[in-house]
């Protein structure tokens, strides 16, 4: 395992931005400190041909631009939608932004994606730090996080997240990579299947009811692996942007969530999580965005498996908590596992 750092230039306001290139000698995988962003993940086919796997830009501008969907990024502090940008803690109500209609998305209007992170190779693994300040986009309490990126000789693309706080808050973090297997061009005859029985119910601002229904024998069935095209056209809004309840064992258990494979190009990958959910999301807004090397990335042509708690949980007693207190760490760990069939 090799990892070599290089410039990735500065941001508008001049922070120095670098990138870390982790290489097993099979898999390669370069991340940059802005946003804790996976840039590129290059993996062989079956025939031994490299492709970049994941969507992204080639500059650092562009990462900062409007025209980014997240590509690839550490959402937070809280990761997906809190109804109406409020949620209470101990009978204090915290107001935050709503920069997704009437609802907060992926940590505000300055989230973790758009924060330059503090940055250092520690053995064969890399190691971004940030302190986000008590009320920073409304967020209780000073948090810092840590977020250790490695590579094993399994082709194990591992995320490990750690977080304390000095005030009781709420945390959800999340990986915000656009995946495809091929390297290019649609995905609806990539095959996948999600280890859960059941998702969470959301109305049409993707907002939970709180329910969770079962998967059996609906579009949402995705315990068998089938086609991610296959029902996509019958799913709720323009396509797969749901939370899945991964069955867990035992509650922070790293278990299977996920098992993507694109026949074309022999390419697998695993997704393993701790957290209790994942967002399945088929890249719906993404429309004709140019990305790296002059690529363009069109709707559908990419998915996201967004490993994290459950979407507006703050507000859903029900749900597995976010709440992190001054005396408590949250931990995470996510494993995309590559590989061919």
């Amino acid at each position: 395992m090799s990892i070599v750092k290089e410039s990735f230039g500065k941001t508008a306001d001049g922070q120095d931005v670098d990138a870390f290139i982790l290489d097993n000698g099979t898999v390669k995988a370069k991340v940059i400190n802005y946003g804790a962003t996976i840039v590129a993940i290059e993996s062989p086919d079956s025939d031994g041909n490299i492709d970049d796997l994941v969507c992204g830009f080639d500059t650092i501008e562009e990462y900062q631009s409007d025209a980014n969907p997240y590509f690839g990024a550490c959402c937070g502090r809280f990761a997906n939608r809190i109804a109406e940008g409020k949620f209470s803690i101990d009978g204090k109500v915290y107001s935050l932004a709503a920069n997704n209609g009437p609802n907060a998305l992926h940590g505000g209007v300055v989230g973790f994606d758009k924060k330059v992170w503090d940055a250092e190779i520690v053995g064969d693994a890399v190691k971004m730090t940030l302190v986000s300040p008590d009320g920073e986009e409304g967020y209780p309490g000073t948090l810092t996080v840590e977020l250790t990126y490695s590579l094993s000789a399994e082709n194990e693309f591992r995320l490990e997240y750690a977080a304390s706080t000095d005030k009781k808050t709420v945390l959800n973090l999340t990986n915000h990579s656009y995946f495809n297997l091929a390297g290019k061009g649609s995905t609806h005859d990539h095959y996948i299947s999600i280890n859960a029985d059941r998702y969470t119910v959301v109305d049409d601002n993707a907002i939970p009811s709180g329910e969770l229904r079962s998967v059996v024998e609906t579009e949402m069935d995705l315990l068998e692996s089938k086609p991610i095209g296959e029902n996509i056209d019958a799913v709720q809004g323009l396509g797969y942007d749901h939370n899945y309840c991964i069955n867990q064992k035992k509650e922070g258990e790293l278990t299977l969530a996920a098992f993507v494979c694109d026949p074309e190009s022999g390419r697998t990958m695993e997704c393993w999580t701790t957290e209790p959910g994942v967002q399945f999301y088929t890249a719906n807004f993404v429309d004709n965005v140019k990305g790296k090397a002059g690529a363009y990335y069109g709707k559908q042509e990419s998915f996201c498996l967004e490993t994290q708690h459950y979407p507006d949980s703050p507000n859903q007693p029900d749900f597995p908590s976010t709440e992190l207190d001054a005396d408590e760490t949250y931990t995470q760990t996510t494993i995309y596992k590559f590989g061919l069939a």
